[in-house]
């Protein structure tokens, strides 16, 4: 008998292999919470087995003898799916959330011999894409190795090069794509360059999670229109809240990492005159959205307070052309703008006029100047995902409920989640 030691840290060995067939499968989870990923490692003969030691794999051979194997910690990337480079991909692509509209969130890794080694993603507008940056990471070691991006490659000269052309020239011998890209001046070009240039190309790798990472671009591309959620806080029996959770607005609390989401939230009157409710990512270098205050109220406006020269630039009052807006209502730098009856149709296209991509309806404060707006909201399926966080407290029937609806109004793919002491529920339309 003898034993021989190869490692395999921070990997789970499953039992109970096919016959014929002695499969090792490795599963890790990454410190992004992303989901374990698995795939064969090895044979050996129909009498084997395998069981799960903490220190490694012990594998029992027919005559009785065990060797204890041991894997080197940069040979533990050969054993990951298609799936988990993916993954890796939409975690750095995410790195850069609220900060590329009018353009997707890309992130781009180069794979050789199972190692990963170059990784990027787009972090701005007319910046490098993400497979530039993984590229340069990866210098000559991307030749013959593959590439995994989670946007199809763009195949146009915009601001900055196509990106086909750098993989062709890195002379990558895969690419694996999470999703086509529905830019009509991409739309499958950029796939059909590369398998022209002799690469191989697989397509529709996690496709549904590269698809909801840029859902607002999606939508903006396919309609030309923002994409639009409402967002509001309910009591367990039912009542609409004015208030959030008490951990939503902290620095990694829901409502803090939605607001570095979208490009702009529309916001009541209120919003001005009552800090509180002024709304403010605390995330680490988050992008503020456009905050666009709607008021139908003449008196509403004659007192706003001072904002710094940052906050007015992200401020625009919409009100109604018999509301007075005298110059020195507001700071200067604040948008003003006047409709002659303030509509849900006529502030989204405002805001397209305006390049927004993605726009957040809140229902905090007093939200009675979106009473007219809901209702043409749901009349005429201007929304397109739901945002609910459950508070846990009953409101005993003081608060108003959403009566805006005369149908029923089915949501799709709903999910939750735990929100600090509340329940977060999202859906879509």
């Amino acid at each position: 008998m003898y034993a021989q030691t190869l490692q395999f840290p921070n990997h789970i060995i499953h039992n109970n292999p096919p016959l014929k067939q002695q499969i090792v499968s490795f599963s890790s989870k990454s410190k992004s919470g992303f989901c374990n990923s698995s795939r064969m490692a090895s044979e050996s003969r129909t009498n084997s087995t395998k069981c799960c030691r903490h220190s490694g794999v012990i594998i029992r051979c027919g005559g009785g003898s065990e060797m204890k194997l041991e894997m080197k910690e940069e040979d533990r990337y050969k054993y990951y799916d298609d799936g988990y480079y993916m993954r890796r991909c939409v975690e750095l692509a995410r790195k850069a959330i609220g900060c590329t509209s009018p353009n997707p969130m890309v992130g781009c890794v180069i794979v050789k011999d199972g190692i990963i080694v170059g990784e990027g993603f787009h972090p701005k507008a007319g910046q490098p894409h993400a497979e530039v940056f993984a590229l340069r990471g990866a210098g000559d070691l991307a030749e013959n190795g593959t590439a995994y991006v989670s946007l199809e490659p763009c195949n146009h000269y915009g601001r900055t090069p196509p990106c086909t052309e750098a993989l062709i020239k890195a002379k990558v011998k895969n690419v694996v794509v999470g999703m086509v890209d529905p830019n009509p001046i991409v739309a499958s070009t950029g796939v059909k360059k590369l398998q022209d240039a002799g690469i191989e190309v697989k397509v529709g790798v996690e496709e549904d999670m590269c698809k909801r990472l840029n859902e607002a671009y999606i939508h903006h591309m396919l309609t030309g229109k923002p994409f639009l959620t409402i967002r509001y806080s309910i009591s367990l029996d039912g009542h609409v809240l004015s208030q959030l959770g008490e951990e939503a607005t902290e620095c990694g609390g829901y409502h803090s990492k939605l607001l570095q989401e979208y490009d702009a939230i529309i916001l009541p009157s209120t919003a001005l005159t009552e800090t509180s409710l002024f709304p403010i990512s605390k995330e680490l270098g988050a992008n503020q959205p456009l905050k666009i205050v709607v008021s139908k109220s003449p008196n509403s406006l004659t007192q706003i307070p001072a904002l710094d020269t940052d906050a007015a630039s992200k401020t625009m009052i919409i009100s109604e052309k018999k509301t007075s807006l005298e110059p020195q209502t507001g700071p200067e730098g604040i948008e003003t703008v006047s409709l002659d009856r303030i509509s849900l149709v006529e502030i989204l296209e405002h805001c397209k006029g305006k390049g927004l991509c993605s726009v957040l309806l809140d229902l905090t404060g007093n939200y009675e100047d979106f009473e007219d707006m809901l209702k043409e909201g749901f009349e005429q399926n201007l929304f397109q995902k739901v945002v609910v966080e459950v508070l846990p407290v009953f409101s005993g029937g003081k608060e108003r409920v959403l009566n805006y609806m005369d149908a029923k109004v089915m949501v799709k793919n709903l999910i939750s989640s735990v929100s600090g002491k509340s329940v977060l529920l999202e859906g879509y339309f």
